[in-house]
């Protein structure tokens, strides 16, 4: 099983510091702070940087020597989605240029009134997706683990404010169920990532890169349950100061079994998971062995 816990390994700490280095003089001086921060997690976080290096040398097929430059990049990059959530989520004053490549798509969804799921990954930054979710003219559902500690997530509400979206919580007790059932019924949009599961969870395997992998059977549960129009939403940093936001044409699935369904939405997802890293190889952050069965 994927050894993901649901939990961020940054500190409370960390947060402050760069979030006083962009109120007081920017993002672009976070990022040079940010690039002794990732030589440390280079050096010194060898779990995770064995994942990654793996995930190069195996799924990728990069070389040792571009593989160790990738990794590099790769925590780099991780970092970077972080100071740029919290820029925009707080409206720190940026230089932020965005691209919106079938941004049609949600729209049309919207005025569907049929509700809809979004599936997107740890790929590129959702949080700066979800952000520009907010273009749209309807409510927005984002579900999520419970998974920051108590004292981060004080903290960034205290920077950001409050979201301009509801949080839906997967708890034990599946009363997440039911919030997103209302969702659906008010013709509201979901939105969710659908590439890691904690234990215990139910799976569904797929084809990723080459080889069988595990993705979380509930998000596409969903889909088959409720008959929701399904779109994949991804954004991908292209450069410092500048995002490309992408949205799958909506589609509905129906008219056969609901364990064929959900396979198909599965198989669907790995597809555009797999365009999008082919396309940005060190903008993969999913520090575990994502294949282990």
């Amino acid at each position: 099983m994927p050894s993901w816990q649901g939990r961020s390994q940054t500190t409370p700490l960390g947060y402050r510091i760069f979030v006083g280095i962009l109120k007081s003089f920017g993002v672009l001086p976070a990022y040079v702070l940010l690039r002794f921060v990732a030589l440390y997690y280079f050096f010194f976080s060898r779990k995770s940087s064995r994942a990654i290096l793996t995930y190069f040398r195996q799924r990728l097929g990069y070389g040792a020597i571009p593989s160790l430059i990738r990794l590099y990049k790769n925590y780099y990059l991780f970092g970077q989605t972080l100071i740029d959530k919290v820029v925009v989520m707080s409206g720190i004053r940026n230089r932020f240029t965005f691209d919106f490549d079938g941004e049609e798509h949600l729209h049309a969804m919207a005025k569907l009134q049929k509700g809809g799921l979004l599936l997107s990954a740890h790929i590129g930054n959702w949080e700066i997706a979800g952000h520009l979710l907010k273009r749209l003219d309807t409510r927005i559902n984002i579900v999520m683990y419970d998974g920051e500690h108590q004292q981060i997530k004080e903290y960034l509400e205290k920077v950001t404010g409050k979201r301009n979206a509801r949080i839906i919580i997967i708890k034990d007790d599946l009363s997440h169920i039911y919030a997103i059932s209302e969702a659906f019924k008010n013709n509201e949009l979901v939105c969710m990532h659908a590439d890691r599961f904690l234990e215990g969870n139910k799976t569904v395997t797929t084809d990723f890169l080459g080889k069988k992998a595990l993705l979380p059977a509930g998000p596409f549960l969903l889909a088959a349950t409720f008959k929701a129009p399904v779109s994949f939403v991804f954004a991908m940093k292209e450069t410092s100061l500048h995002y490309h936001f992408f949205a799958s044409t909506p589609k509905e699935y129906g008219g056969k079994p609901k364990e064929e369904i959900i396979q198909q939405i599965a198989d669907n997802f790995a597809a555009a998971m797999e365009e999008k890293v082919k396309g940005y190889p060190e903008q993969w952050f999913n520090y575990y062995d994502f294949w282990k069965q």
